[in-house]
């Protein structure tokens, strides 16, 4: 693969045999990062897990203490009084079937988080094929099922994030921005790990935290030491 020469310098900074600490490869990542925007940074932690059973998932959500540095629009599916909450909760689109017309029929997507009240699942499971590819389904494991509309929305915006598991027994999370500096990376970090390592299945045997790297969006990956996340 054909890398630019950004990439290249970058990467002569990073000893590949290494596993860094924690705010060490954090520093690195930002000393890394080349382009002309503010780049995330992302985690990328394979796991002791086989995801095709049912008792080795992982998945699950926290609130990062410093946000992501990103504004996510919120889509509430409710009625009645549950959907003037959910406005005056600061959701950026509130309905209910016309707004699974509105997917449908234009193909609509212009909202990061879809939230929904349990009574209107039946009317949101329409959507399935369209949204679970998408990994916008609502559900009640990510805490996106629910009455309690105002602290959903806001505990989005503040900055909730989803882990999940993917085939490859790999979550990949972003934690913030390069512009975050070292320490909010690594409160944020932190959190999400100690979050990742209590959900570790009882049946999953061996070492759980195989592979746990950052990089920035352009960036090449620092690999941390696993036995030192929570540091």
């Amino acid at each position: 693969m054909f890398r630019g020469k950004n990439y290249q310098e970058s990467a002569k900074l990073i000893d590949v045999l290494k596993l860094y600490d924690v705010n060490e490869a954090l520093d690195l990542v930002q000393k890394t990062a080349k382009a002309k925007f503010d780049e995330s940074v992302e985690v990328h932690a394979r796991l002791g897990v086989d995801p095709r059973h049912a008792d080795q998932q992982v998945r699950g959500v926290v609130v990062l203490p410093h946000g992501t540095g990103k504004t996510l629009r919120v889509l509430v599916f409710a009625k009645g009084d549950k959907a003037k909450e959910a406005e005056a909760a600061g959701a950026d689109f509130v309905g209910a079937e016309e707004l699974v017309t509105k997917i449908q029929s234009e193909n609509w997507f212009d909202y990061d988080v879809i939230v929904a009240t349990p009574d209107m699942m039946g009317v949101v499971g329409r959507l399935g094929k369209v949204l679970g590819p998408k990994g916008l389904m609502p559900n009640p494991k990510s805490g996106t099922v629910t009455f309690d509309l105002d602290r959903a929305i806001k505990e989005i915006k503040a900055g909730k994030v989803e882990y999940r598991v993917d085939k490859t027994a790999i979550i990949h999370v972003a934690i913030g921005k390069v512009s975050f500096g070292t320490e909010k990376l690594a409160d944020n970090f932190k959190t999400l790990m100690e979050a990742v390592v209590k959900a570790k299945p009882s049946a999953a045997k061996g070492t759980y935290l195989k592979n746990v790297v950052v990089t920035s969006t352009m960036g090449p990956s620092v690999k941390i030491n696993p036995a030192r996340v929570t540091d």
